[in-house]
């Protein structure tokens, strides 16, 4: 098995940190991930009273507050301009050769 090299564009050695959990008990619901995510990783998702994800902008459902859910995995790049926004860091990364 090979392993997979990466680089900066002056090809400086990176490794890529990809988004593994977010921890919904720390996430505050801001957004703030969501909006520099570039590569539609993420998505806003509301809990109710039973603790449950739903819609949150569905009017029928009643939230009692929004947080960020990872919606599509497999399109993290390993940038980690999430982290760098999220002040109660809630985010869990993994290294590329251990994702």
């Amino acid at each position: 098995m090979s392993h997979v090299q990466f680089a900066t564009r002056d090809a400086s050695p990176w490794v890529p940190h990809y988004i593994m959990a977010i921890d919904q008990a720390k996430c505050i619901g801001c957004g703030r991930c969501f909006k520099v995510c570039g590569q539609g990783v993420l998505k806003l998702m509301g809990v109710n009273e039973d603790d449950e994800l739903v819609d949150p902008f569905d009017e029928e459902q009643e939230i009692e507050r929004k947080v960020m859910t990872i919606d599509a995995a497999g399109n993290c790049i390993g940038c980690a301009a999430c982290v760098r926004v999220c002040a109660p860091r809630c985010h869990t990364y993994a290294p590329a050769d251990a994702a």
